[in-house]
């Protein structure tokens, strides 16, 4: 983990990418395990296909835990203080996903330092598959 100080930081700066490898079946099992959320959708093809799908795809919820785990490599959890997302686009089996991060803003909160955060988590054709916003205290 390597972190920044807040006099270090300037708006624009951009935090170290994180990439992963692409999206698979087994990727979409261990997650339906790890998290409890076994919705047929994304570890079925036939219930895929059934609900319109071309073939089952990655929970939203898995691209979250990687732009959660973008922050944590840099910066301890306890100092996340907020997090939002908006979802939008689905994450494909064979999608290589990409988290970025972008400081927007600096401010002072009750004598802490903090920094706000511009995320998206993308394919790797540049699609945006979820985008938002996280809060993180620094020193």
């Amino acid at each position: 983990m390597q972190q920044l100080c807040y006099s270090d930081l300037q708006v624009g700066d951009e935090l170290p990418e994180l990439s992963l490898p692409a999206i698979n079946s087994t990727t979409l099992a261990l997650y339906a395990g790890a998290s409890g959320d076994h919705n047929q959708v994304h570890i079925d093809l036939d219930f895929a296909r059934k609900a319109g799908h071309r073939d089952v795809f990655a929970h939203g919820m898995l691209s979250v835990a990687y732009l959660g785990r973008l922050l944590t490599r840099w910066v301890p959890q306890t100092q996340v203080r907020a997090l939002s997302v908006r979802f939008t686009g689905i994450t494909q089996l064979g999608h290589v996903p990409t988290c970025s991060a972008r400081v927007i803003e600096k401010f002072d909160l009750d004598g802490e330092r903090r920094v706000r955060l511009s995320l998206r988590c993308r394919n790797q054709y540049g699609e945006d598959k979820l985008v938002g916003e996280a809060i993180v205290a620094l020193t």
